[in-house]
């Protein structure tokens, strides 16, 4: 039996089926087999501030984001005090050792230079991955 390959989506990743029309669930099974996607608290906490605070479509689209968080294991983490969310992502990622979907360049970089493995959009119309994902089996 395959083993899920938990997978942590980053808040603007979420926002890929509504400013792409790409289904990223079937595109993460596509590309990694078995998955679990994961969303931090801190992400949902950063999703929640954008859906009251930016112009309409980005509330519109951040309220969206969350109702397709709903779909995804929501991982509870603290946020030390210097930490940024993209620190959050980083360190969650290296301890659980799973790759990240994110779309963020900056962070893409860190989760390089950290040896993560990232998902992210490409072309506008599919998800590729950069990286090597931990052996599960």
């Amino acid at each position: 039996m395959q083993v899920a390959v938990e997978v942590i989506l980053d808040s603007n990743f979420l926002f890929v089926p509504f400013q792409f029309k790409v289904d990223i669930f079937g595109e993460l099974e596509a590309l990694v087999g078995h998955s679990e996607p994961i969303v931090l608290s801190t992400t949902a906490e950063e999703l929640e501030n954008l859906s009251k605070r930016k112009p309409e479509k980005v509330r519109k689209q951040a309220l969206s984001a969350l109702d397709l968080a709903k779909r995804c294991r929501i991982v509870n983490v603290e946020k030390k005090q210097e930490e940024s969310f993209d620190d959050v992502v980083l360190r969650t990622a290296k301890e659980r050792k799973c790759p990240v979907a994110t779309n963020d360049k900056m962070l893409r970089r860190k989760l390089r230079e950290a040896g993560v493995a990232t998902i992210y959009m490409r072309q506008r119309s599919h998800l590729v991955i950069e990286g090597y994902l931990p052996n599960r089996l």
